[in-house]
């Protein structure tokens, strides 16, 4: 094994499907976009190159600048949620018997695999602001706090980022669950043994030796929240107004609806790098050292 791993020729071999893969699949289309991004482009005609014109015009948008907030506000509250809730999931899953430990698994994760068509139809109907479930709880318990959930500017993006933290709480959970079975039972027996809480005993040994797994379930939840759009497309179609236009809704308006490439690529831009921008923050904070046992 020495011998290969000292032989760059090996190495470079080993790793050329790989970079192929890499560069194919992810750097081509990325540098394609990032072209288009300086041109103006209906989808038919010849593009014509206009330098950053793209770029000087989306910073004086204010829909993009309203689509930023939006999917911050999407991703924050898909974040808040999700990974507390599936570590508390997590905990008290692993707490239970073998048997019903499959039992859970299963139920926690069947949102996740559901066609986001079915939870969107779902959940306009929960949000039904004359006949839905939620209304209708609130009826029932005399409170006077109906809303019309999707069709207000101030609960709209709220009420749509809470189907997608519903329908992928249970992927955050098996992420977390696999993790937290993962870490050695010895370190917490021996807690245990000593006096310690079971509360104490995850806060201070299995929770710092997930590390690793929350790091990826914060990216992928909070990239996962800025990327979003099938949700808002299905259920709001970005209103009402403009209230849940995000990135995602603005590219796809302005290269479909519009028909100005050029400008839905420059909205891509901006969304690739602020999904870069936070995945390096993550990298950085989170998970500097490896704990390994």
């Amino acid at each position: 094994m020495k011998k290969y791993l000292g032989n760059k020729l090996m190495i470079g071999i080993f790793i050329m499907p790989v970079c192929a893969f890499i560069a194919v699949l992810i750097l081509y289309p990325l540098f394609i976009l990032v072209k288009n991004s300086f041109t103006t482009w209906d989808g038919l005609n010849p593009a014509v190159f206009t330098g950053i014109a793209n770029y000087k015009r989306i910073f004086k948008d204010p829909l993009f600048y309203k689509s930023l907030k939006n999917g911050v506000i999407y991703a924050i509250i898909q974040t808040c949620y999700q990974i507390p809730l599936a570590t508390l999931l997590a905990f008290a899953v692993k707490s239970v018997t073998n048997g019903e430990k499959k039992f859970f698994r299963i139920a926690y994760y069947i949102p996740a695999v559901l066609s986001v068509t079915v939870v969107c139809q779902l959940w306009v109907r929960i949000y039904d602001a004359d006949y839905g479930l939620i209304n209708k709880l609130f009826e029932i318990l005399g409170l006077s706090y109906q809303q019309n959930w999707l069709g207000g500017k101030d609960t709209a993006i709220r009420a749509v980022a809470m189907v997608g933290t519903w329908q992928f709480t249970g992927y955050q959970f098996i992420l977390l669950f696999s993790a937290a079975n993962s870490v050695p039972s010895d370190y917490f027996e021996a807690a245990l043994l000593d006096g310690c809480t079971k509360f104490k005993a995850h806060l201070r040994i299995t929770l710092p030796l997930m590390q690793e797994a929350y790091r990826y379930c914060l990216i992928i939840a909070f990239t996962g929240g800025l990327n979003a759009f099938a949700t808002m497309n299905i259920m709001t179609g970005g209103g009402p107004g403009t209230s849940t236009y995000t990135l995602t809704y603005l590219m796809y308006r302005s290269a479909f609806s519009v028909n100005n490439y050029g400008y839905g690529c420059t909205a891509s831009v901006m969304l690739v790098l602020q999904s870069f921008i936070f995945s390096l923050i993550v990298n950085r904070v989170i998970a500097r050292e490896q704990i390994i046992y």
